[in-house]
């Protein structure tokens, strides 16, 4: 399916900041509010996005956000195939679920030495740490970016390359959780507060760093 520039901006909005009224995406993405509109229009014709219920506002009227569909998100690209999914379904009934469990830890591995490797080479700063796994991530189709806020630093994961995989083999999700506990083990702490397979929009993890560090 093929976007216009405005369209492209539009879509990637919504993915990376969630349900948007018109007005914020016109002031965020400097187009009118006709225009902004008209695009949105168009979009929900090809099905990918759709408005909300009107949400409540601090002031004045309530207003209706519009949002990604099923079929906006699948536009971002995926790094799974059909043959993946199949795969697993034939070590899960051959070899049994310990024999899939090994399988992950292999891919464990690798992926850890990986990043160590690169938030090594990034110097001793958390931050720096933090922002180069987090353009690692970006690198892997994550739609990753990172935040500082009161409680701690919050690396964000838009989307998910391998959504159809884990959830199918929800184990990878947890390895990854180990992974990035054990990159910052002994320096911050790691937690994962929005789960996409749980019903979030997306993945988002809080480090927070040790008061004694």
């Amino acid at each position: 399916m093929e976007y216009s520039k405005n369209q492209e901006k539009i879509l990637q909005r919504l993915k990376t900041r969630g349900p948007q009224s018109v007005k914020i995406m016109s002031n965020q993405l400097d187009m009118t509010t006709m225009g902004v509109r008209q695009h949105l229009t168009e979009l929900g014709k090809k099905g990918v996005v759709k408005q909300t219920q009107e949400e409540k506002q601090t002031r004045g009227r309530p207003v209706r956000l519009w949002k990604l569909t099923k079929s906006g998100h699948e536009n971002f690209t995926d790094s799974y195939s059909q043959i993946t999914l199949e795969l697993i379904e034939v070590i899960r009934s051959s070899l049994g679920e310990d024999s899939l469990n090994v399988l992950i830890e292999k891919r464990h591995e690798p992926l850890l030495e990986k990043y160590k490797k690169a938030m090594k080479d990034a110097g001793e700063a958390l931050e720096l740490r933090i922002e180069t796994l987090a353009e690692l991530r970006n690198h892997e189709g994550y739609m990753t970016e990172v935040r500082l806020t009161p409680a701690g630093w919050l690396l964000i994961e838009n989307h998910c390359p391998i959504r159809a995989v884990a959830e199918c083999c929800q184990q990878l999700c947890h390895s990854e959780l180990e992974i990035f506990q054990e990159l910052f083990r002994e320096r911050a702490e790691v937690e994962r507060i929005d789960h996409l397979l749980a019903g979030a929009r997306r993945c988002a993890y809080r480090i927070t760093e040790m008061q004694d560090f």
